[in-house]
């Protein structure tokens, strides 16, 4: 696949640099660009960075970051099995605990909540820092929703993370998910409160926290572009009828005819 020059693989993440340094030069370097084109595109384009991952996965299946980012895009792109796949290869190579929570995740994708949920108890998650054990709870709270256990996914959120004031970047999707479940549960006026709490913190924009206040608050969005044609629709004024007659002449009809009769019309011109 084509690749901009301008994209070198040198802006790739140093820790990825290293376990690329174990491949011959040239080939590190077109693995690296492949790299790079995901880490740009996940977002945007999913698809086409899973395109870019096949090539790297290709060219590097034996290292342990090209299967992380090949499980990424896979998950991006919601082929969860394969991306279950790839986080397992990885986690193999890299002896490391940190995929733990998103492979729970493609569990839930592939309808196994109670997999999730049994992944969610495991040693392993003691070994995740802070950050992966706030996303364990969060894919466990999904699970249980999963499986119609409103209640308990509320339990399951309810956390010293949810209640500390201090601000993480996972706390604003803490706050909304614990929001959306109570929303879920009936309980609109604690959602509210939520929602607000996760606007709060949602300094990147991560979550639609400011967008489910207003549904909640009955506020309507009008697009400006839609408000604009009507605008002129309206400054158009009224519609002008022209009809031609069997003669050829033109009869203008507008709304100010009909103030006129027959002896204000305009005559022939002898």
């Amino acid at each position: 696949m084509p690749i901009p020059p301008e994209v070198t693989g040198e802006e790739i993440d140093p820790d990825v640099r290293q376990e690329l340094m174990s491949l011959p030069k040239g080939l590190a370097e077109d693995v690296s660009r492949n790299l790079v084109m995901v880490a740009q595109l996940i977002d945007e384009d999913p698809e086409k960075a899973y395109e870019y991952s096949r090539v790297a996965l290709r060219l590097a299946s034996r290292v342990a970051a090209v299967r992380e980012a090949a499980g990424f895009a896979a998950y991006a792109t919601q082929k969860y099995s394969e991306a279950l796949a790839e986080f397992r290869a990885a986690r193999r190579m890299s002896g490391g605990v940190e995929l733990w929570p998103v492979m729970a995740d493609c569990e839930r994708g592939l309808s196994r909540p109670e997999r999730a949920l049994a992944m969610a108890g495991e040693p392993e998650v003691q070994k995740l820092d802070k950050a992966g054990q706030v996303e364990m709870r969060l894919v466990a709270a999904g699970a249980r929703r999963d499986l119609g256990q409103l209640d308990a996914a509320i339990v399951t959120l309810q956390s010293p993370e949810l209640a500390s004031t201090a601000v993480h970047p996972w706390t604003a999707r803490l706050r909304y998910a614990y929001a959306d479940a109570l929303l879920a549960a009936g309980r609109e006026r604690e959602a509210r409160e939520w929602f607000a709490k996760a606007l709060e913190a949602d300094k990147d924009g991560a979550t639609d926290a400011s967008d489910r206040l207003a549904e909640m608050d009955g506020v309507e969005f009008v697009d400006a572009f839609d408000e604009d044609e009507a605008d002129e629709e309206s400054d158009r004024g009224d519609v002008v009828d022209v009809d031609v007659d069997a003669d050829g002449d033109v009869d203008v009809d507008d709304d100010e005819d009909d103030d006129f009769d027959e002896d204000d019309s305009v005559g022939d011109k002898g």
